[in-house]
């Protein structure tokens, strides 16, 4: 049976606050991210794979991996909190398990402990290939930091 929360959908206000604050990151756009999924506390972002985002090898380079999974357990804590309030990255871990191949990557956080100051989030990254198949390429963890929203 699937996990509920792979389904459920953030409300339509988090739906908004999420992706416009998504569509202000420069990198996401220079990269070529997007958001497919927002839940409460779990974000989905796909990174189509380029030869702009590949290594030595070919594989989709570890820094790109890297950001699209901090950016989705930062967005995945962001479900969670309350319109007054943005999120900062404070710490991550990430271990790359295998090249990262395929037709797109695509990076889950889930907020694993949800607090009033800081959050723990669980980051996956999957290299997905064209037929379908999913390999999972690196996983992490994170902490973020909540944060009075500034104007915009």
């Amino acid at each position: 049976m699937e996990d509920r929360t792979q389904q459920e959908q953030a409300s339509p206000t988090v739906q908004k606050r999420v992706r416009d604050s998504f569509d202000r990151q420069g990198l996401m756009a220079h990269l070529g991210a997007r958001l497919t999924h927002i839940g409460p506390g779990r974000v989905h972002i796909v990174l189509p794979a380029r030869p702009e985002m590949t290594q030595q090898h070919g594989y989709v380079h570890a820094g790109a991996t890297s950001a699209i999974a901090d950016s989705a357990g930062g967005y995945a804590a962001l479900t969670l909190f309350d319109e007054d309030s943005e999120v900062l990255t404070v710490e991550y871990k990430i271990n790359l398990l295998a090249p990262a191949a395929g037709d797109h990557l695509e990076a889950v956080g889930t907020v694993l402990k949800p607090g009033r100051t800081l959050t723990v989030c669980q980051l996956e990254v999957y290299g997905v290939h064209a037929d379908g198949t999913r390999k999972l390429v690196a996983n992490g963890q994170q902490t973020l930091i909540r944060v009075n929203r500034t104007a915009q």
